[in-house]
C-alpha cells in the first residue's frame, strides 16, 4: 500500500482520520451527505409518520436531521494538513514535523507525555503506536481500516 495514502488516513498520533466525524474526506462524511440526499425531503414524512405509524420517534427527526447536516459538512483535511479541530491541545503534529518523523514510535523518546492529550486518548496513542511499531504501519492499517474509530 502506498505509504503516501496511509498518511492521509492515519495522523502521526495513529489515530485513524479517516473514520473521524471531522474528517471531509472521510466514511462519516460521505456517509452522512448520502443519507442526507436519500432523506431527501422527509421532514413531510417525518411528522405523518408520528401518528400514521404511532411512532413518537420520529418527533426527534429535526434532531437527528440537524446531527446528519453536521456529520455532512465535515471540513477538517487531516491532521497532517492542518491543525486538529478536534483536540486543540494536540501538540502531536508540530512534534512530529520536528523530529522529522511520520508516526509517534518512530521517535527515540517515544513514549512521551509531550502530546497533549488527555490520559484516555494519551493512553490510546500509545497502545496504537506500540501496535504499528510490532507489526508495520501497513499491516495495522490493514486491521484497522473496516473499523469504527469510536
Amino acid at each position: 500500500m502506498n505509504t503516501d495514502y496511509l498518511k492521509t488516513r492515519l495522523a502521526p498520533c495513529g489515530l485513524h482520520c479517516g473514520k473521524c466525524f471531522a474528517f471531509s474526506n472521510g466514511d462519516i462524511s460521505k456517509n452522512s451527505r448520502k443519507l442526507k440526499t436519500d432523506l431527501g425531503q422527509f421532514d413531510i414524512y417525518a411528522e405523518r409518520f408520528v401518528s400514521l405509524l404511532q411512532a413518537p420517534v420520529f418527533l426527534q427527526y429535526p434532531a437527528f436531521k440537524e446531527m446528519l447536516a453536521y456529520f455532512s459538512e465535515a471540513s477538517c483535511k487531516g491532521c497532517r494538513n492542518e491543525r486538529c479541530k478536534l483536540f486543540k491541545n494536540c501538540k502531536v503534529r508540530d512534534c512530529a514535523e520536528q523530529m522529522q518523523i511520520d508516526f509517534c514510535f518512530e521517535c527515540s523518546q517515544f513514549p512521551c507525555g509531550r502530546t497533549g492529550f488527555d490520559e484516555h486518548l494519551q493512553n490510546r496513542s500509545v497502545a496504537i503506536n506500540q501496535r504499528m511499531k510490532e507489526i508495520g504501519v501497513e499491516e495495522y492499517y490493514e486491521e484497522i481500516k473496516e473499523l469504527p474509530r469510536y
